[in-house]
């Protein structure tokens, strides 16, 4: 229990407590019955049924609580953007020394000058069709790289990352830091998502931010972010505040998610989901292929043909042989390329070093982009080989079913199939194969870029560190004039002078009443 707080009597002078409740009678005597008229801002439902929210116009406002007792009975609810006539009393609250209006009736007036707008807007981008359903697009089904747009303070961007490596690990994430409320902030939005527009790599784009006020969320309103967001040529999944706060950001977007959590979780599937459905269709397909060739191989040996079938798996074996064999000399020439690929990433690696941090960043993912986009082309290419090759023995195979053709048109029929679906098992395999070589290639390279960017972050961390506003966050002030001089002296400034003091946060306006100098230091 934290001790109570003594103080020792000195006459003429009222503690803390004394003072608030005299301004607390004053007040509740002078305003026990007032209606006043402005706009509900930052309006919430306490568990216990009491409203919270503020009341303000263009120059001021007022801290407003509705208990249960009264918000039962009120016909219009507190609303972000309603404009309205609260009636009440003035009181003090005496924990915290200030003062609020205890509402008792709400009478609404329409909706608040940003509702009016967030209206007006909405209508008219409308009527443009840039809200239209059939212009929506799908997502992808499994996108390897994600674009995030919002900012890198905040815990949005933690969310999303943490989810993503939940539900899909070894995905490419790429932020674009953006301010998300204040001046500025919405051509900072807009230009994030043109940046991914414009470049052929993100799959999918997240736009978002956490909660607030219709303020603070209004640079997600306004008609930059919106269009940019329809003329996107990536789709892109809208998740700005919570479930209940929509923005023109969710209208334009091709998908809205409640939060940036569940925007995450909607983007990506689920690898564990992915692989059971593989597995599970690998089973099935393996199953069934494995009953038709039973069957086959019964009526075969039963109409007597069991030595031209010995020389069709003779031939097929060979053809087995020589794919075994491509795929052997794919290995050995896969292995020479990354050989060759990580001794070129080491020499530029040397050279980079000597070079700016974010140039150097910027660079080796263009390059290793373009490492990446030529071994697909290899890769793609001799597994086309590899299918010529194939698609070569399968005709062939088809020469010697020629064979079988005395037997009768139903069992020649029956043989060819056999050998199709034989060749398609072992050409899916081979693919399969192939595609997991890529998916490791890609992960590796991935894992370089991680590095590159954490040792990025730490240089950007140390660069905030110094900055002069961790100064000023520690509380320290810069003192000006008002022509904007810094005063150091105050043999600089006069009594009644108005000064600027910089904060942190905000500036402050003050005027001087005196001035002690300081007392020069002793050299002795």
């Amino acid at each position: 229990m934290t001790p109570a707080l003594q103080f020792q009597a000195v006459p003429g002078t009222l503690t803390v407590s004394s003072l608030t409740a005299r301004i607390r009678r004053s007040l509740e005597q002078e305003f026990p019955d007032v209606k006043v008229a402005g706009e509900i801002s930052n309006a919430k439902l306490a568990p216990s049924g009491h409203w919270y929210f503020t009341l303000k116009d263009e120059r001021s406002e007022i801290r407003c609580v509705c208990f249960r007792q009264d918000a039962l009975y009120l016909r219009t609810k507190p609303k972000h953007g309603l404009a309205v006539i609260a009636r009440g009393r003035v009181r003090v609250y005496p924990k915290r020394g200030e003062y609020q209006l205890k509402v008792d009736a709400l009478t609404p007036q329409g909706a608040g000058a940003l509702q009016q707008e967030f209206e007006r807007l909405k209508a008219r981008l409308a009527a443009e069709g840039l809200f239209d359903e059939d212009r929506k697009r799908p997502l992808p089904a499994m996108p390897l790289r994600i674009g995030v747009v919002t900012s890198p303070a905040g815990a949005v961007i933690a969310d999303i990352l943490r989810t993503l490596e939940r539900r899909f690990a070894g995905l490419h994430v790429r932020l674009f830091p953006v301010r998300v409320q204040g001046d500025g902030a919405a051509r900072e939005i807009a230009a994030g998502v043109r940046f991914f527009s414009d470049r052929p790599w993100a799959e999918v784009v997240i736009v978002g931010r956490g909660g607030g006020s219709l303020e603070e969320l209004w640079p997600f309103n306004e008609e930059i972010v919106a269009r940019a967001i329809a003329a996107s040529n990536v789709p892109v999944v809208s998740a700005v505040g919570h479930e209940t706060d929509f923005t023109m950001a969710d209208f334009a977007a091709d998908l809205r998610a409640a939060t940036p959590s569940v925007a995450a979780e909607r983007a990506v599937p689920e690898s564990a989901a992915v692989l059971k459905q593989f597995q599970s269709q690998e089973t099935q397909a393996a199953r069934a292929l494995e009953l038709r060739l039973q069957r086959l191989k019964t009526r075969v040996l039963q109409a007597g043909l069991e030595r031209a079938a010995r020389s069709v798996r003779s031939r097929a074996d060979d053809a087995w042989q020589a794919a075994d064999a491509a795929e052997t000399g794919l290995r050995t020439s896969m292995a020479e390329v990354l050989d060759k690929l990580g001794s070129r990433l080491d020499g530029l690696e040397r050279k980079l070093s000597q070079l700016d941090l974010r140039v150097r960043l910027v660079r080796r993912e263009q390059h290793l982009d373009d490492l990446a986009h030529r071994l697909e082309v290899a890769l793609r290419a001799s597994l086309e080989h590899r299918r010529t090759c194939l698609e070569s023995t399968s005709r062939d195979l088809a020469a010697m079913t020629e064979i079988l053709d005395r037997l009768g048109g139903h069992l020649d029929g029956l043989e060819r199939k056999l050998s199709q679906l034989d060749l398609q098992v072992r050409l899916v395999r081979r693919e399969q194969h192939l595609d997991d070589l890529a998916r490791r290639r890609e992960v590796a390279l991935r894992a370089i870029l991680e590095g590159r960017r954490a040792r990025l972050e730490a240089a950007s961390r140390s660069l905030a560190a110094l900055s002069p506003l961790a100064i000023l966050e520690r509380g320290y002030a810069i003192v000006t004039s008002q022509s904007g001089t810094p005063v150091t002296d105050c043999d600089q400034v006069e009594i009644d002078e108005r000064l600027a003091a910089r904060l942190h946060r905000g500036k402050l306006i003050v005027r001087v009443e005196g001035s002690e100098p300081s007392e020069p230091e002793s050299t002795g």
